[in-house]
């Protein structure tokens, strides 16, 4: 599974790079599809700032997650958290039929 992160208006350290990849990297074990991660991580000018984008390709369907959070670390677990529940039911959905 290729994890792509884009940081936009700042830099992200090496550290939330790490967290990041950890967290996400764990969606893979919930379905066999996953190829591809995007990950955007904003700031934004609201009081809950910070703003995570999770854009999952599998075969057939593209799936988009986002959440906004006093942190980055809150926000990416907020979604992945999110991600894991749609990408079980996408799996479900698909040995049903």
């Amino acid at each position: 599974m290729e994890i792509k992160i884009k940081s936009l208006k700042f830099d992200a350290d090496q550290k939330l790079i790490a967290y990041v990849e950890k967290k996400v990297s764990r969606l893979e074990r919930f379905h066999d599809g996953v190829s591809e991660v995007e990950v955007v991580l904003t700031l934004l000018q609201e009081p809950d700032n910070k703003n995570v984008k999770l854009h999952i390709h599998v075969p057939g369907e593209e799936m988009i997650i986002e959440r906004n959070a006093h942190s980055f670390e809150e926000a990416v677990t907020e979604s992945v958290d999110a991600m894991k529940e749609k990408l079980t039911r996408a799996k479900e959905k698909r040995n049903e039929a």
